[in-house]
């Protein structure tokens, strides 16, 4: 087991932008009966925690916030050995201002008439819970240790994990 190291207020968050922003995660929804996930692109995480996608707001994505703003982030960074999961609160906003503070030139691969289009739509996630893993020393030392530990038979964890409070 790794060592825990819980985090809160500005280090929890600075944890949070360190693992989630403008990473790749699975977003979870729920349809009334299942779990639905789908990868998005996490635009930003704001000094405050909160974490916005852009999103087409005819999306089942969208349809399901609706009924059911509960939602669960799972984020993987396999190379890095980084992993997060957090649950929150979505709420779908259209935001002018706010989508051309977020925009880039990728996200017209979803929506073809730009900033201006009349599908587009900002969700936006207040972190409730978070939990995270790492490593203590980076990938290349956590590799060593691994495989120091093959090796020998005595455990080397360089883990560390914990909760965020944000």
């Amino acid at each position: 087991m790794g060592e825990a190291i819980n985090l809160s207020g500005n280090e929890a968050v600075k944890k949070l932008k360190e693992l989630a922003d403008g990473k790749m995660c699975m977003f979870c929804t729920h349809d009334g009966k299942q779990i639905v996930s789908r990868p998005m692109s996490t635009s930003q995480v704001e000094d405050d925690g909160t974490i916005w996608f852009f999103s087409n707001k005819e999306s089942l994505k969208n349809m399901q916030l609706k009924e059911d703003n509960q939602i669960y982030l799972m984020y993987a960074d396999t190379a890095k050995q980084h992993y997060l999961s957090l649950t929150g609160i979505a709420n779908i906003l259209i935001d002018k201002n706010k989508i051309d503070e977020l925009w880039n030139p990728i996200i017209k691969a979803w929506f073809e008439e730009g900033k201006d289009d009349p599908d587009i739509t900002l969700i936006k996630v207040q972190p409730e819970n978070a939990h995270y893993w790492d490593t203590k020393n980076g990938k290349l030392i956590s590799n060593i240790k691994i495989a120091v530990a093959a090796l020998t038979g005595y455990s080397m964890d360089g883990s560390v994990e914990g909760d965020l409070k944000i």
